[in-house]
């Protein structure tokens, strides 16, 4: 169980959790991708709409992520965090075809799963 949480670098984790929080923040906005994926996925634009839940959500996900990634660079296991990326892509893939949703907005979503694990594995590289 200590494991889990005594040689875990938590600068490189906290880190790689915000910026991947943040990045996902341009991600998902009108200057990127955000009109095209609310279409895909068959939501309107509505102002000031509440996204307090999903955002809350979005980060507790973020930070366990960034701690298994932490996890796994504890024991030198990056091909077991790319692993674990290319997993919660699959899945993230799996429920948008379930859901009906556009191929674009599929890949919006999966793609920004990777490009997470890539943040949170580059801020361990750096920290």
């Amino acid at each position: 169980m200590e494991a889990l949480y005594v040689d875990v670098n938590w600068l490189a984790v906290i880190v790689g959790a915000v910026a991947a929080f943040l990045v996902g923040w341009l991600w998902y906005s009108d200057k990127l991708f955000a009109t095209k994926w609310r279409a895909g996925i068959g939501q309107p634009v509505v102002a000031n709409r509440p996204m307090m839940h999903g955002m809350i959500a979005q980060a507790v996900a973020t930070f366990l992520l960034a701690w298994v990634i932490g996890i796994t660079e504890t024991t030198d296991a990056i091909f077991f965090a790319i692993l674990i990326g290319l997993t919660i892509t699959a899945i993230v893939k799996a429920n948008g075809f379930f859901a009906g949703k556009s191929n674009y907005a599929i890949a919006v979503e999966s793609t920004y799963i990777l490009v997470m694990v890539a943040i949170m594995i580059l801020a361990h590289a750096i920290f």
